[in-house]
């Protein structure tokens, strides 16, 4: 039974031992006192979870002792135990922070009911810090590497706009950080205790994306059997970061953009109007410039997310991050697998040549692959990948060098169809590699007639 440790302070030996007892029998680890200062002692050198404490004690009041715990404990939950003509003095115990309160004499049923109704709570409590804990993420400026001016000018925006409300568009082709990006914004700024919720907007069809971001009362939809809280509630006072926010669908946008004007919605069946405070993040690889004038996205709800727009720009046009980039990685990957690799010059030099496509996240695929699969603690150019070594003749896309300009959707068409050649055909994987969801790939090869 967690959140079983229980202190009873009381003065009156019979009752006191026999309510000891009554709980132990029920699971409870029971340690019994005569006094408060008795009570207050023992805490100092134990772990406790609820306290039992009689308001009338010769040495110190229930209220001194009550005044006392929360203070030094307030992670313990107290009940009260009062006598007739006491109530009063339990209500204003309650006040002061007291869970609740029993009138003397009462059953070992009523206590064990009261002591189980406290524990609850405190696992309430426990698993909200849990889940805020977890949704707040530190600040990452130990993993965002780069040393070219781009890298730095992007730096410099996140620390700007870190610090104000205002929502912020993330630009920028698959894989280059865009989520790294909204961390970094959340972590820096002033909700960053608060919890900070992805939701991904390209993976989720329209009434599950809905549900996911509004919530849905039981009985709302088939499947519905029970109420369920969205993300917006889940992330109040902390932030919300919409990936991929130009897979949302039109009929959703409408929904979303009253959200950001109001900071007011309903849940999915519902008829009560919830209020949260939030900031919203968002990023996109497509261009919603031409999704707006196209009319696949609310001209509205486009300037409304755009308040802050943040480019990130993709890795080929920062050749000078890939090296402090690809040595991080090394170390990252050198850590979890227990090895010692290290990059030579010459291989350096192959990944900084290359035009990498995929951005970081291509990058972070290769360097696991040549940490695990390398022989010698040396990684030399041959033990790079096909693709990087040659990208002439892999059938990727050549970047860099005196290749000649390509329109950036020739270089995209081609990259997934090499993606899907070197996974055999199997979409789910190819999108995995590629680092978007099956529904983004899918919407790209219908828009390349590769489908």
């Amino acid at each position: 039974m967690p959140f079983n440790r229980l202190l009873i302070a009381d003065d009156d030996h019979g009752f006191r031992e026999a309510v000891a007892a009554a709980m132990a029998a029920r699971g409870f680890a029971v340690t019994p006192v005569p006094s408060g200062s008795a009570a207050l002692a023992w805490l100092a050198a134990n772990e406790c979870d609820l306290v039992l404490l009689d308001l009338r004690m010769p040495d110190m009041t229930g209220l001194e002792v009550l005044d006392r715990i929360r203070e030094r404990y307030p992670h313990i939950e107290i009940v009260l135990l009062t006598g007739h003509g006491t109530i009063d003095t339990a209500v204003a115990a309650i006040r002061k922070g007291a869970f609740d309160f029993l009138p003397k004499p009462c059953s070992p049923d009523q206590v064990e009911v009261t002591l189980q109704k406290a524990m609850e709570r405190r696992a309430l409590i426990e698993r909200a810090h849990v889940l805020q804990q977890a949704l707040a993420p530190p600040d990452l400026a130990g993993t965002f590497i780069g040393r070219s001016p781009q890298f730095h000018d992007v730096l410099r925006v996140i620390d700007r706009v870190a610090g104000v409300g205002s929502s912020v568009l993330i630009l920028g082709e698959t894989g280059v950080g865009k989520e790294l990006v909204a961390k970094l914004i959340h972590s820096r700024g002033v909700r960053s205790s608060a919890p900070f919720v992805v939701v991904d907007c390209s993976n989720l069809h329209e009434e599950l994306l809905q549900s996911e971001l509004f919530g849905h009362e039981k009985g709302a939809y088939t499947g519905a059997v029970s109420l369920k809280h969205g993300l917006f509630e889940v992330a109040d006072k902390g932030t919300v970061f919409l990936d991929e926010v130009g897979d949302v669908p039109p009929a959703l946008q409408a929904r979303l953009l009253r959200v950001l004007e109001t900071g007011v919605f309903r849940r999915l069946g519902g008829t009560v109007e919830l209020a949260v405070d939030v900031r919203v993040v968002a990023a996109t690889n497509r261009d919603l410039q031409d999704m707006v004038a196209h009319g696949h996205f609310r001209e509205d709800l486009y300037y409304r997310l755009n308040a802050i727009r943040i480019d990130v720009p993709p890795l080929r046009e920062r050749p000078d991050d890939i090296a402090c980039l690809a040595a991080h990685f090394v170390d990252r990957f050198n850590r979890r697998f227990n090895q010692h690799r290290r990059l030579s010059p010459e291989a350096v030099d192959v990944l900084t040549r290359y035009g990498w496509p995929g951005n970081v996240r291509q990058l972070i695929n290769v360097i696991e692959q040549v940490v695990v699969l390398c022989d010698e603690d040396t990684i030399t150019p041959e033990r790079l990948p096909p693709m990087v070594r040659a990208p002439a003749q892999s059938g990727a896309p050549r970047l860099h060098g005196d290749a000649p300009i390509v329109p950036l959707r020739d270089v995209e068409r081609q990259y997934i169809e090499f993606a899907i050649k070197q996974f055999g055909g199997h979409r789910a994987n190819a999108a995995r590699a590629l680092g978007i969801g099956e529904r983004s790939l899918y919407r790209r090869l219908s828009e390349f007639g590769l489908d």
